[in-house]
């Protein structure tokens, strides 16, 4: 539903994991992962800019549009890419993504700077682990959080 005058320009990078961080995303069928992620975006009116992902996680920067919650996208994209590997049967158990995820905004000016480091995962994450990586950005944009409930569910199960 498009909103009349309403002129918005928002980038967000999602980062989500896993459940318990396995290392499940297989380079054999990122790509179709990703192609379907980027059509579930797509379909909810928004503009999938870049995409990438590792063995336990994945980066997702967005344009998005203001008629959809930051939750209500994130929730579509992960439980509809969930039913889709699992549905593909790309790997024997059970695929999930980890409860929540991070949300990190960007102005216009600092995109093709995002788009590289998302571009340059498997390179970053030779030198970084992926825990690493996540308390370094929720640092680095000041965001509150407590370590204990960030990576909580490694302890489930």
């Amino acid at each position: 539903m498009a909103t009349t005058n309403t002129y918005t320009q928002v980038y967000v990078q999602f980062v989500f994991a896993v459940k318990f961080r396995s290392n499940l995303i297989k380079p054999e069928w990122e790509d179709e992962l990703h192609k379907f992620i980027t059509s579930v975006v797509k379909t909810n009116n928004h503009l999938l800019v870049a995409i990438n992902s590792c063995f336990d996680h994945i980066h997702i920067l967005i344009a998005m549009k203001p008629h959809q919650s930051m939750a209500d996208l994130m929730s579509v994209v992960k439980s509809k890419s969930s039913l889709f590997v699992n549905e593909k049967k790309f790997i024997k158990s059970k695929f999930r993504w980890q409860e929540g995820y991070g949300g990190f905004s960007y102005s216009k000016s600092h995109v093709d700077r995002v788009i590289k480091y998302i571009d340059n995962q498997k390179e970053h994450h030779k030198k970084i682990s992926f825990k690493d990586e996540y308390l370094a950005l929720l640092k680095k944009y000041e965001v509150e959080y407590n370590e204990e409930y960030v990576f909580h569910e490694l302890l489930d199960g």
